[in-house]
């Protein structure tokens, strides 16, 4: 018998909740967003502006996350649409967390709005799985206003599985002997790790609920999805053995991630991200003197499932260009053509001593004048500030005006 317990802890509605609780209590208005048709909208002078987060009220007029404002508003004339607040969300985020490690030393934020929590062998303190959560779930609403979802399980996929049933303020269960009952009669789609893309596949083949994927022949999801095909299955049979990762103080890797605020779905568009977040880590890397042997992307989809993939470079690298092209590998080994919402780039394994590069005699990049490449667009952006400097990509992307 399995007698691990895992909680996933998920914010409801997390940026509109979070701005309708900074109105009420810090700034005095008596309305409540959640109350009513209400949405986090992007800059309208940029992409457009599109729907970031969307009331429950607002659901009803058909409202989407990621739909440009205007057509937001075409469905719903009386939304009330507020602009992000970045600080706000942070700030809200840090106290979720610390509500959270007070419950669990094993904690690993998996989003700016959710987490899981390794609670195994925390019974003596706290009482059994389901008390824990409710005390949990209330603690946070009583204390900083808002709510989750707990779900609960004995490993991170179920546990996830379960925090998606109903909500909002609601804890629910999803053990091994429950899969049958409550998560094989779901549609197919609602599986974690299941995108637009897999889901029409699946259905080509005949497989509308995640029961019946879990009873498929692997060899034919195999054939059709290669080896997301075995994972979807194995999911779909309730089967993860990944640990709770909690931050580690030393060594942790540099890596950096962004939401996008609209659907990515060109691979062009993707790579710019790329390449934009392996400039940052390249140069977090640099100032700090360090170097890393694994690379690693993480995509999070429209419907918030996600994939990682990670790959060991050859040698030990700070180069800017070299962490690109080994995302862009990762990435179109990874990517399924499914919108994207969020792409990040991690790395591991840091080392202060990776400038000794072991040549190859089939290998003609030249290094050395990447290395000067990546320090003189350093320079500049130390001295006149982060966007003095672009490569060729980014005015490419400017002139076409996408």
């Amino acid at each position: 018998m399995d007698h691990r317990v895992i909680f996933h802890i998920d914010v409801n509605s997390a940026f509109l909740s979070w701005e309708a609780v900074h109105r009420l209590r810090d700034l005095g208005e008596t309305l409540d967003l959640r109350t009513i048709p209400s949405a986090v909208g992007g800059d309208m002078s940029k992409r457009h502006g599109v729907i970031l987060a969307k009331s429950i009220p607002a659901k009803r007029y058909d409202v989407r996350t990621g739909e440009p404002i205007v057509d937001a508003l075409r469905k719903c004339p009386n939304l009330t649409v507020v602009s992000p607040n970045r600080e706000l969300y942070a700030r809200n985020s840090g106290a979720f967390m610390e509500i959270l490690r007070r419950y669990s030393d094993v904690v690993e934020q998996y989003s700016i709005d959710e987490a899981f929590a390794d609670m195994t062998g925390t019974q003596a303190l706290f009482g059994s799985p389901l008390e824990t959560a409710h005390r949990l779930k209330d603690e946070i609403r009583d204390t900083l206003g808002f709510t989750v979802n707990v779900g609960i399980s004995s490993n991170k996929l179920l546990a996830k599985m379960a925090g998606e049933f109903e909500k909002p303020d609601k804890v629910h269960t999803l053990f091994p002997d429950e899969i049958q009952e409550k998560m094989w009669p779901l549609p197919v789609g609602e599986l974690f790790s299941v995108g637009s893309a897999s889901e029409q596949r699946l259905r080509r083949l005949g497989i509308q609920t995640i029961g019946e994927l879990a009873r498929a022949d692997l060899g034919t999801l195999r054939a059709a999805l290669k080896k997301h095909g075995e994972a979807i299955w194995n999911f779909a049979n309730g089967r993860d053995l990944s640990l709770v990762e909690a931050e580690r103080a030393d060594n942790k890797g540099y890596g950096n991630s962004v939401t996008l605020p609209f659907d990515v779905v060109q691979a062009e568009e993707a790579k710019r991200v790329l390449l934009s977040l392996a400039e940052t880590v390249g140069r977090r890397l640099r100032r700090d003197g360090a170097w890393v042997e694994v690379v690693s992307v993480t995509l999070r989809f429209f419907d918030l499932t996600h994939a990682s993939h990670q790959c060991a470079l050859g040698h030990a690298t700070n180069i800017t260009d070299e962490i690109y092209q080994a995302a862009c590998r990762l990435f179109d080994e990874l990517w399924d053509g499914t919108p994207l919402r969020l792409i990040g780039i991690q790395t591991a394994k840091v080392t202060k001593d990776g400038d000794n590069r072991q040549m190859s005699l089939f290998d003609d990049t030249d290094y050395e004048k990447l290395e000067r490449l990546d320090r003189t667009m350093d320079s500049i952006r130390e001295k006149f500030g982060a966007g003095a400097v672009q490569r060729a990509s980014f005015l490419q992307q400017g002139k076409n005006g996408s």
